[in-house]
């Protein structure tokens, strides 16, 4: 009997670990891009039965996060936090179509389930308040201020019932001036199953990611229901997407001083005209340079994370963009599938030892191809003075026969106070405003103190042209208590979001997104030394008053013949013989200079 009830049990053990296994999933992506830089996209995905999620039986999806969700009445989130600038001119289309990426600093954007906007917006301050306290950021700023309400910018990714949909309200903030570093990085790492102990989360360091030119840590949680009809899911999904300068993370961490290359390792280009003997322009060398991932990351991958049972792509552990031609070396026991297009491979890493990725030092031509983005947008304060300014932004379509269109958001603080009545948006050789490009506009001017401005516009831009989107706006005077410490570095705009919209349909699940980079806004600045002047003159006339009275109060006057004991004769006699010694030794010192 007890042996027949241990093979139930192990049984049991058996499917749980089977269905465990199919629930979580990892990948890594590497692709080099130029000039020797290296994109690295980790992707993380947990799922849970959405009837076990409302029960709180919480197995991949960490306890911490489920609890606060299911508390604010949070039916869908995205979670971004995001430094560097992704250079699209050099490394072509963003990870995941930007759907991975937020704003420079700290972005959320959330599904809240209420009756009202103010219980909605109190479920979001406690949203926001709990993911503060977990992540170690300063999400519990983004107040109303900092709030939005987008209308055409995003949709739920999720799915959700109609009447569910009915209740939902979409509050998205940002935090541009967040510094994001190793504070957030530990949290986020925590909620994976194997906490970056195992697994290609084990090649996340702090001080490899935070070194970056550009990085993204992502959080998504959404419902999933599949379309067979089978049960719903509860899907989390974390990201770390982050583009390494690979010379600099081949530093070793005991000497990461940067010192030159000597003159006889330079690969020069010599069909440049100023090309000489003392005139060096370096060699492209991001196809064929040499580098692996002990050198890289500084460590190799440590085994897997929950052995997966599951076949084909979701066992694909590791995969890398080069071209066939390319020379790449792992370590034993590693099983390679190389795509078909020519231009990928991908390896099922070992179970319990390391993994190491190596790719040696070839001449190769031509690497993975790049694909241009679908549009540019540059983005910078114009005007000068302390009382106005303006905005421009340069949307460039570089398609030579499609046009582009997409929803443009702008989310300006309150004391950033735009006219409307001056937005343009202009064509080269036209000179004046193209009206027929604007197809909506959305506006929610702000409050001072109470909310900010709210901007979007959907607009369409013609192949091969480059629109600049111009306003104009006024700065607002702040209290001197509202100022930060660092008053005259100016305050942080955040960046501007762009949805790209399909031709063939209008849902985000088809749609690109892009952000410009953050604006510093300089503010009329007081003079914070002039307080503390006063405060010095203040206490110094304060002190002189109050010494005096106090003086007046308390001191007793009396005459010098009341007294006891007090002889004022003796007092001059004593006076008069003092001045006549210092009388005699100035006339014996005169007498000495006339005899020498």
């Amino acid at each position: 009997m007890k042996f027949h009830y241990f093979l139930l049990c192990l049984s049991l053990l058996c499917i749980r670990l089977s269905q465990a296994s199919s629930d979580y999933h990892e990948k890594l992506l590497l692709q080099p891009l130029p000039p020797a830089s290296l994109l690295a996209s980790f992707n993380f995905r947990s799922n849970a039965s959405l009837r076990s999620f409302e029960q709180q039986h919480f197995t991949f999806i960490p306890r911490s996060l489920g609890q606060i969700l299911q508390h604010a009445k949070t039916r869908e989130l995205h979670l971004r936090f995001s430094t560097g600038r992704w250079d699209a001119e050099s490394w072509g289309t963003r990870p995941w179509g930007g759907m991975k990426e937020g704003g420079t600093g700290v972005e959320l954007w959330a599904w809240v389930e209420a009756e009202t906007k103010e219980e909605a917006f109190a479920r979001w301050i406690t949203l926001n308040n709990a993911l503060s306290g977990l992540f170690c950021a300063s999400l519990n700023f983004i107040d109303s201020t900092r709030t939005t309400r987008p209308v055409m910018t995003f949709e739920p990714v999720g799915n959700h019932s109609d009447t569910s949909r009915a209740n939902l309200h979409l509050l998205h903030g940002t935090l541009p001036h967040e510094v994001v570093c190793t504070e957030n990085l530990t949290p986020f790492l925590k909620l994976l199953p194997c906490k970056g102990k195992a697994g290609i989360s084990s090649l996340l360091d702090g001080h490899k990611l935070f070194d970056a030119s550009w990085q993204s840590m992502a959080i998504d949680i959404r419902p999933v229901c599949p379309a067979g009809g089978s049960e719903c899911v509860v899907e989390m999904e974390q990201t770390v997407d982050m583009v390494l300068d690979i010379e600099r993370s081949k530093r070793p961490r005991d000497n990461p001083i940067p010192r030159p290359i000597p003159r006889e390792e330079l690969v020069c280009d010599t069909s440049k005209d100023y090309s000489s003997e003392d005139t060096c322009y370096p060699v492209d060398v991001s196809y064929g340079q040499s580098w692996s991932l002990s050198e890289v990351f500084g460590r190799p991958i440590k085994g897997t994370c929950l052995v997966e049972t599951a076949e084909g792509p979701d066992s694909q552990s590791v995969c890398i963009n080069v071209p066939a031609d390319r020379d790449v070396y792992t370590s034993q026991g590693v099983t390679e599938f190389k795509d078909t297009s020519g231009f990928s491979r991908c390896f099922v890493l070992p179970t319990t030892d390391d993994f190491e990725l190596m790719l040696p030092k070839q001449s190769v031509q031509t690497g993975s191809p790049i694909y241009p983005p679908p549009l540019y947008a540059e983005r910078s304060i114009t005007g000068h003075g302390q009382e106005r300014g303006g905005v421009q932004t340069l949307l460039t379509n570089p398609s030579l026969d499609t046009p582009v269109e997409f929803v443009y958001l702008e989310s300006l603080p309150w004391f950033m106070k735009p006219y409307l009545h001056t937005l343009k948006v202009l064509l080269p050789g036209e000179g004046k405003q193209s009206s027929s490009m604007i197809k909506d506009i959305y506006y929610r001017p702000s409050v001072d103190r109470h909310r900010g401005t709210q901007l979007e516009i959907r607009m369409v831009i013609p192949p091969a042209s480059t629109a600049t989107l111009t306003y104009d706006f006024e700065k607002a005077i702040l209290r001197y208590t509202e100022y930060p410490p660092d008053a005259n570095r100016g305050f942080d705009v955040a960046p501007a979001v762009i949805r790209l919209i399909s031709s063939t349909s209008n849902t985000t699940g088809n749609s690109m997104y892009l952000r410009t980079t953050s604006l510093l806004l300089p503010l009329p600045t007081p003079d914070f030394s002039m307080p503390y002047n006063v405060i010095i003159l203040t206490s110094t006339v304060m002190a002189l008053a109050f010494g005096s009275i106090f003086n007046l109060l308390v001191r007793r006057f009396v005459g010098a013949d009341e007294v006891e004991g007090y002889d004022i004769g003796r007092l001059r006699a004593r006076v008069r013989g003092r001045l006549v010694m210092i009388k005699d030794r100035l006339s014996g010192a005169r007498n000495e200079k006339k005899l020498q």
